[in-house]
């Protein structure tokens, strides 16, 4: 009874996670490619998976051949199975499968693998000195994330704006800890380095995009510290007239976008006395130590895991380290209630787009 009640739960079990490895919402599943990209490395898992089907097939057969076939209640106890060492056929048989299995899976995937390292055109300039491709400059900082437009003369965090259907190349590094860049619906991870930058591409289809409500999102894959499992970002997937609009809007903005309520102006000092040494309000503006907040009215999470409202922010200016532990803002400064009051109505007016 024992073992039947084992097995039942083994079934159990191994039915839900059959059912459940094929969940996955499309702005995040693998299994739900929304790139070539994607989808290139998705057919190259298959074919692995196919590979590995056949030859447990094949195990599996020869297995139940062997249990029935050569039973000793069949065959007798002093039965002795013919010898087959030293036969050149079954040798070569068992040699020559493997190896013709594994042609069969390296040559697709030293091809993609050479493929998919081809940044040259990335590294084309035009007259102008600018670069031909788009090309977006990513910095992964314990625990955010900097994307840099070095055509467009745009920065921003958390936050990743990209026109479908176009060749994106990235540029990455790290500045401080090992972290790894990864898109899961739109291409494989790649590590972000302190001493030496990494290049590859993704592509964003606008089909697959739309499924996905032109949102995707972002993780760090690389264990970087405390808080590495709340390391996300957004990626936003518009078509190149959105995007140029976009780009547009971003550049219109010269200076940070005056405060309009009472509070927010008070807030506005407080900012300027407190946090402008680490974050810039200008989408050209690099923050010194912390993010970009040009735009972080606009944003649906505080700190990438929280719901987007000032009840939130002000948890997060008060006590950063109750949310994100190990992030470098906590002990910065401090200020009153009122001032977190009032510098939470001035971020929630950071907006460009209306």
């Amino acid at each position: 009874m024992s073992k039947l009640k084992n097995t039942k739960l083994f079934g159990l079990f191994f039915v839900l996670a059959m059912a459940l490895s094929g969940c996955g919402k499309p702005y995040l599943s693998v299994l739900r490619p929304a790139g070539e990209v994607a989808q290139e490395q998705f057919n190259l898992m298959m074919l692995a998976v196919y590979i590995m089907i056949v030859v447990i097939i094949v195990v599996v057969i020869i297995f139940i051949l062997a249990v029935f076939k050569f039973r000793r209640g069949k065959v007798g106890e002093n039965f002795m199975p013919k010898q087959v060492s030293g036969n050149h056929k079954l040798e070569i048989i068992w040699t020559a499968f493997p190896i013709l299995l594994l042609l069969i899976l390296a040559i697709p995937t030293v091809t993609l693998t050479f493929k998919l390292a081809d940044t040259k055109a990335m590294d084309k300039v035009d007259e102008k000195g600018k670069n031909k491709e788009m090309i977006v400059n990513v910095t992964a900082n314990q625990y955010w994330w900097e994307f840099e437009y070095p055509n467009q003369q745009i920065v921003t965090s958390q936050d990743l704006v990209v026109p479908t259907d176009t060749k994106v190349y990235f540029r990455l590094h790290a500045a401080d800890v090992k972290h790894s860049f990864w898109i899961p619906a739109v291409g494989g991870k790649m590590d972000t380095n302190v001493d030496n930058i990494n290049k590859f591409y993704l592509i964003f289809d606008s089909k697959k995009a739309k499924d996905a409500d032109n949102v995707f999102y972002g993780k760090c894959a690389e264990l970087c510290g405390p808080s590495h499992a709340l390391m996300d970002f957004k990626v936003k997937a518009m078509d190149k007239a959105d995007f140029d609009t976009w780009v547009k809007d971003m550049q219109g903005v010269k200076k940070a976008v005056a405060a309009t309520s009472d509070s927010a102006k008070e807030g506005e000092k407080v900012f300027k006395q407190s946090c402008i040494g680490c974050h810039a309000v200008t989408p050209t503006g690099k923050g010194a130590k912390g993010p970009n907040l040009t735009t972080f009215g606009e944003r649906t999470r505080i700190a990438g895991v929280l719901e987007h409202n000032e009840e939130n922010l002000k948890k997060w200016i008060k006590d950063p380290d109750s949310i994100k532990p190990g992030n470098k803002m906590t002990g910065q400064y401090k200020v009153s209630d009122s001032d977190i009051d009032a510098l939470a109505a001035y971020l929630m007016e950071r907006k460009v787009e209306n």
